[in-house]
Formats: C-alpha cells, sequence, structure tokens
C-alpha cells in the first residue's frame, strides 16, 4: 500500500463516527410526551437510538423483575422502585427522585368546575356514568385515585361505577372519547390531551406524594444508557417535563 493510500485509510478511520448505540427505557405511561420529546432530541444530537416501553408501572416492574431486557426504569411510584431494587437490579448509587405530579379529575367536554373535598358529590355528578381510572390495585395513579377518594369518604359511592384501565393514559383515552363522563389522572396527562378538561384537583394531603423515582438498571451497560438517563432531568430535560406540568425534583 502506497504511503498516501496508508494516510487516507487512517485519515478515514479516525473520522468514522462512534457507532449507534441503542437505550432501552421502560417508564411509566403518564410520561409519555415529555419523555418522548427528551428522546427525541437526545436522539437527533447523539444518533443513539432510545426504544420506549410506555405501561403501568406495576407491569414494567414485574416485567423488569421477570427478566425483560431495559436499561432504564422510571416509575412513577415509590413502591415499584422499591420492588425492583429489592430483585438487585438497579445499579448502584444511581437512584433518584425525578419528578412529582398532581392528581385532577377530568371531564369530557365542556363541564364546569368542582369543589373536590370531604364529602363531595362524585357520585351525583356521575349522573349514572363511569369514572375513568387506571388499576386501583396496582397502577399508581389508580392506587393515589382510590386512596384519595378513601380519604375524602367518597369511594364506596362511586366504586360500583368505576372503570378501570391497564395505564393512565388508557384511562385519560377513556374520557377523551366520551365513553367516560369523568376520570382521574395526573395534571400531565390532561395537558397532553385536547378532549378533556380539568375540572378540579384533589387535595395533595388525600393521598401519598406523588414521586417519580428513576434508575440505571444493572443490564445498562454502554455510555449511551448513562447519557439519556443524565439527559432525562439535564437542565434541557426538566424544561420539557416542566412544560408538560411535572413538578421537578431532581
Amino acid at each position: 500500500m502506497s504511503r498516501s493510500i496508508l494516510i487516507t485509510a487512517l485519515a478515514l478511520g479516525l473520522a468514522a463516527p462512534a457507532a449507534a448505540e441503542e437505550v432501552v427505557v421502560f417508564a411509566a405511561a403518564s410520561m409519555k410526551t415529555a419523555l418522548d420529546q427528551v428522546a427525541s432530541d437526545f436522539q437527533e444530537q447523539t444518533g443513539h437510538q432510545v426504544v420506549i416501553s410506555y405501561a403501568g408501572s406495576n407491569a414494567l416492574a414485574k416485567q423488569i423483575i421477570e427478566g425483560a431486557p431495559a436499561d432504564i426504569f422510571v416509575s412513577a411510584a415509590v413502591n415499584w422502585m422499591d420492588e425492583v431494587e429489592k430483585a438487585g437490579l438497579v445499579a448502584e448509587d444511581s437512584r433518584k427522585d425525578m419528578f412529582s405530579n398532581t392528581l385532577v379529575l377530568v371531564a369530557h367536554g365542556d363541564a364546569a368546575p368542582v369543589e373536590i373535598g370531604p364529602d363531595f358529590d362524585l357520585k351525583g355528578l356521575l349522573a349514572g356514568g363511569k369514572l375513568s381510572m387506571a388499576l386501583v390495585d396496582a397502577v399508581p395513579a389508580g392506587q393515589y385515585g382510590k386512596a384519595s377518594l378513601e380519604s375524602l369518604g367518597v369511594w364506596a359511592a362511586v366504586e360500583p361505577s368505576v372503570a378501570q384501565a391497564d395505564n393512565v393514559r388508557a384511562a385519560l383515552a377513556l374520557v377523551a372519547t366520551g365513553e367516560a363522563p369523568y376520570g382521574i389522572v395526573y395534571a400531565t396527562d390532561a395537558v397532553a390531551e385536547p378532549g378533556v378538561k380539568v375540572v378540579g384537583t384533589f387535595p395533595a394531603e388525600s393521598h401519598k406524594p406523588i414521586i417519580y423515582p428513576g434508575a440505571l438498571l444493572t443490564g445498562a451497560q454502554d455510555a449511551a444508557d448513562k447519557a439519556f438517563y443524565e439527559a432525562i432531568t439535564s437542565d434541557a430535560g426538566d424544561a420539557i417535563f416542566a412544560s408538560q406540568g411535572f413538578v421537578i425534583l431532581n
């Protein structure tokens, strides 16, 4: 090989970009709008690919514990991250509380505001219709919602009218399409769906604090995993989440 050809080959080798890597993220369904934007920006800036699986935090935690390959997990509740950590699947010193949220009552179409307080007449408000909620004994949004209704003394009256969905975005969709006149979701979900109107906010003291913990998982091996994990709570990432109504904790 001539000297000039050798120099050209070496130059091309040095100029070649690093191979694109894939980051696999399991995230609470309520994060979709904001996290999709963070992922899109990250992919454009780095060339790496981010694959995100959205579902109820309970389902995602169980899948991770059962061996599903994931690099990052962000839960909408502390207890499901606890389960993953107990299974020894959280990378050391990577767990952190990222965001918080607010629980709201949404309605289909133009509905009047509601004063949410002890013994408010939610059953009368439904007028025979369904109250859409995420799974009340498993999905964080449903668990927070049930706890709030119990605290306010109205759960027993509306329990027979509850239509349960697999995750909070599915519960939101039932209201947006008019299949349920009212639903309980996060404030951030309502921001993402023009087909619903927030008619009331549940008192923060009526349920446990809504905290989104995130963590790198032990299967996260490459630099792209760590880079995207940091991007979620970077200044730019925080700004995106804040624009969707999340409260920044990190």
